[in-house]
């Protein structure tokens, strides 16, 4: 049995490859200096990338679209500054706000911001093409994630303590 599995070892280490590559393939790399001016291969423009697909509303929605993060985003900083506002105001907690003609206020801000989102984004405008330096579309993503977070923490904290948090 040993010299049986020897043999075949012995076969397949001595089998020719199924494929065969060149022993030494010669690369060179090139750089531009200040004075050289480049060849007419280099010199070739390239091809443009095709233009995106026009924005459609399954798009705009869809997983990783430009749509959902920033829209809820913008609605949860809207509301946070709301609900801590109103509690400040009145000494209502999140509940009582809801309960007391909230619903209205939050789906009425909700449908308006959301329309105001989607201006844009069928113009095929997109949050990168607009941002600065100090408000950049990314600074606005973080503080929407923030501003989530901090309506559930808000929420979560009233429900355990009972009442309002300020």
């Amino acid at each position: 049995m040993a010299a049986s599995i020897s043999s075949s070892m012995l076969s397949i280490s001595n089998a020719t490859p199924l494929i065969s590559r060149p022993k030494r393939t010669k690369f060179r790399v090139r750089s531009i200096s200040d004075g050289e001016k480049p060849t007419e291969a280099e010199n070739v423009p390239k091809a443009k990338a095709p233009p995106p697909p026009p924005p459609t509303l399954s798009r705009i929605f869809a997983f990783g679209g430009p749509g959902p993060e920033r829209i809820n985003g913008r609605l949860a900083m809207i509301g946070f500054v709301a609900a801590i506002g109103a509690e400040f105001a009145s000494g209502q907690d999140l509940s009582e706000q809801l309960q007391n003609g909230g619903v209205s206020w939050f789906l009425a801000t909700s449908a308006v911001l959301t329309l105001a989102s989607l201006v844009p984004l069928f113009q095929g405008v997109t949050a990168e093409s607009t941002s600065g330096a100090l408000m950049s579309s990314d600074a606005e993503l973080w503080n929407g994630r923030f501003a989530m977070l901090g309506l559930v923490a808000l929420a979560f904290t009233e429900y355990v303590k009972g009442g309002a948090l300020v």
